[in-house]
């Protein structure tokens, strides 16, 4: 099988400190990857007990890894519980939540399969959050 690699890029994308993807006052980080020349993007999840995402979903799949704590996800009709050092992935177009289900903090890595991060929440359809600064 032959593989082509692109040549690198003139210039390298300089280092994103994480005070620089911070959401508002959270601890939650956010990294749209079309602002910083990535194919992917991602939020940095970190909350407190009972915390987390109501139900939505991507037009391409989401992938969490756990880093930290426990929690409840949804993805579609079946729930999951995971700890720190699980993965897990729901399939583009799924309706997916977590929560935090532990009794500390929760720390989560969820990662886009997308330049940009497209969501639609359930209890506002055709609502359609693209957080982007372009």
């Amino acid at each position: 099988m032959d593989i082509e690699f692109p040549t690198a890029p003139a210039v390298v994308p300089p280092i994103v400190r994480a005070d620089e993807l911070r959401r508002g006052a959270s601890r939650t980080r956010t990294f749209v990857g079309a602002e910083h020349g990535a194919g992917v993007s991602y939020f940095f999840v970190d909350n407190e007990p009972g915390q987390g995402p109501d139900i939505h979903r991507h037009p391409y799949p989401e992938t969490w890894v756990l880093l930290e704590g426990e929690a409840r996800i949804t993805i579609d009709e079946t729930l999951l519980h995971a700890v720190a050092g699980d993965t897990a992935t729901a399939p583009a177009g799924a309706w997916h939540g977590f929560k935090n289900s532990g009794t500390d903090r929760l720390r989560v890595l969820c990662i886009h399969a997308s330049d940009r991060i497209i969501q639609e929440w359930q209890d506002a359809p055709g609502v359609l959050d693209i957080p982007t600064g372009n």
